[in-house]
């Protein structure tokens, strides 16, 4: 039996240990608790205006709500080099604190960190969930003599290195869809890489290219000014373009390599309750109705993916890129 005196002492010992363990946790907890304080920022590394930038504003719009995030999300645009430059400061100055987030492009970022020397890669990255899943196009100006994808090449094939390509940089699914196309059709063509989405289409528009490689959102939010000849998918998009062919109905072996995933990610390095939490509330952010209506009437195709579904699918696209980007080099 313990005397009262020695029970008394036991029980100081004990709460002064367990004051020092709470004390020692208090800042992960408040950390967690209280996250968000303020504002989120998210840079996205394109133009304003661009499919990337205009459905990023769409699928943040709620994050205010407390079902949410209960703070706003602020973009940040850092257009440039087909998203290289603004990925190339995210990875490299961006807080490790959950407060600065960016947008990711796959498989943009995953091709330019094999090609180029960058400062990301699928390593020094984290993701915390997918918003959308956007195909390449083949677009032609309204007032184009091409109205099929045989139009086009007939014309390639009798003019060689004449057709001109715009698409949003270099190593971006828009480049890559070409570098398909070129290859397995064997035209020669040219590829003219732009700062981003919205002047590669107004080039085309505008007639200082043949064609361009594009997002199908941001070809049929501009479907009055330009014709779409073909989807590099799988299949026909029934939803926004059911009457499109894709290539490889018409004979031409492009695949789904450059499909668009859309998402958001952190640096390496945020806390794991901050990315936890954030990886709880952000995929119902995107899933709420006022988010997938707005992004349906822009013709934005909306795929959500958790962050242990995006960790896979970035480890798969990047041995998958390695070898089909040095099968289109040779």
């Amino acid at each position: 039996m313990f005397s009262s005196k020695m029970s008394r002492k036991l029980a100081t010992k004990t709460l002064t240990a367990l004051g020092v363990a709470s004390v020692l946790s208090l800042p992960q907890m408040v950390q967690a608790d209280a996250f968000p304080e303020r504002p989120v920022s998210m840079v996205v590394s394109y133009s304003p205006g661009g499919a990337t930038d205009f459905q990023a504003r769409i699928v943040t719009m709620l994050a205010g709500n407390e079902s949410y995030l209960g703070q706003p999300m602020v973009i940040l645009n850092k257009p440039g080099a087909g998203g290289k430059i603004g990925w190339d400061f995210y990875a490299s100055k961006a807080k490790k604190n959950g407060y600065e987030l960016a947008a990711y492009n796959v498989p943009h970022f995953i091709a330019q960190s094999i090609v180029f020397k960058t400062k990301y890669n699928i390593d020094n990255l984290e993701p915390i969930a997918n918003w959308g899943a956007d195909p390449a196009v083949l677009v032609v100006g309204k007032d184009s003599p091409f109205n099929t994808l045989e139009d086009l090449m007939s014309f390639a094939k009798e003019n060689p290195k004449k057709v001109t390509f715009s698409g949003a940089g270099l190593y971006v699914g828009h480049h890559i869809a070409f570098l398909q196309f070129a290859k397995e059709s064997g035209l020669k063509m040219t590829y003219i890489p732009h700062k981003g989405g919205t002047p590669a289409m107004k080039s085309v528009m505008g007639g200082q290219v043949k064609a361009g490689f594009n997002n199908l959102s941001d070809a049929f939010r501009n479907k009055d000014s330009v014709k779409i000849l073909a989807v590099a998918d799988l299949q026909r998009n029934t939803k926004f373009l059911p009457d499109v062919p894709t290539f490889m109905e018409k004979g031409v072996n492009v695949d789904d390599s450059s499909v668009n995933f859309r998402g958001i990610m952190a640096r390496k390095g945020t806390p794991p309750e901050v990315l936890s939490y954030l990886s709880q509330r952000v995929p119902l952010m995107f899933e709420d109705n006022k988010t997938t209506k707005k992004m349906s009437a822009a013709g934005s195709p909306v795929r959500v993916l958790s962050r242990e579904e995006v960790i896979k699918m970035w480890k798969e696209r990047e041995v998958y890129l390695k070898e089909l980007l040095a099968d289109l080099k040779k």
